[in-house]
């Protein structure tokens, strides 16, 4: 019988698009394991689309590096390398410490009021249980922290590397005891940009970057 868990519905969207998503979330969600192979037949059955849609969906996700071919096997859930895992790590520790800085120098009531709204639904997020949903109400925060902070081409980079970020971003999430410290680093952000301290703020967003990363490594190294 066919697992029918992955299996979309036919929508405005196109199914190779509608597949990519599936499969991406999959991933996230850790339905496939790091290392896995994907095997095209039994993808068809279960998203309920063609070998050539499954081909196209598998190649996409190559590109954004959350699939890897394996010789002699075929494609494969991606493992995280750690080497590009410090990578980037460095660079989220580093961009999202500017946005916070300059939110705390020079968003507006507005602007504010939208990222306590963001948090909100973050802390909704985190008490769901549900890690894709986390991943979700995550980016949403930060893409109104770096609106706010008037960083577009520091948020550009980070949309580039977002693909490998929520990847990472979903093992830590599942870790043990991440959530009470995830919402305490959050609420330290959020306090120094209320509270107009540019350099607490930063400290801040450094901290909770630094946290995750921390987790990510002992997992990897696992």
């Amino acid at each position: 019988m066919a697992d029918d868990t992955l299996r979309i519905d036919r929508s405005a969207k196109t199914l190779r698009t509608l597949a990519l998503e599936r499969m991406r979330e999959a991933i996230m969600d850790f339905h496939f394991q790091p290392g896995e192979r994907l095997v095209e037949r039994p993808l068809c059955d279960q998203l309920g689309v063609s070998r050539s849609v499954v081909r196209e969906v598998l190649r996409q996700l190559e590109a954004e590096g959350l699939v890897q071919m394996v010789p002699g096997h075929g494609p494969a859930v991606a493992k995280p390398d750690l080497g590009r895992t410090d990578e980037i790590y460095e660079l989220r520790a580093l961009l999202e410490g500017i946005a916070a800085r300059a939110c705390a120098t020079s968003a507006t009531k507005d602007q504010i009021a939208l990222l306590d709204a963001a948090l909100e639904k973050l802390l909704e997020a985190w008490a769901s249980g549900a890690p894709v949903e986390v991943m979700r109400a995550t980016a949403r925060f930060y893409e109104v922290l770096f609106e706010a902070a008037d960083k577009r081409i520091a948020w550009e980079i980070v949309t580039g590397l977002n693909v490998r970020i929520n990847q990472l971003r979903s093992m830590t999430i599942a870790s043990e005891n991440r959530r009470d410290g995830a919402v305490a680093e959050m609420h330290a952000i959020m306090d120094a940009i209320r509270s107009r301290k540019p350099e607490e703020a930063e400290a801040a967003a450094r901290r909770h970057v630094e946290s995750a990363w921390r987790i990510a490594k002992a997992m990897l190294r696992e």
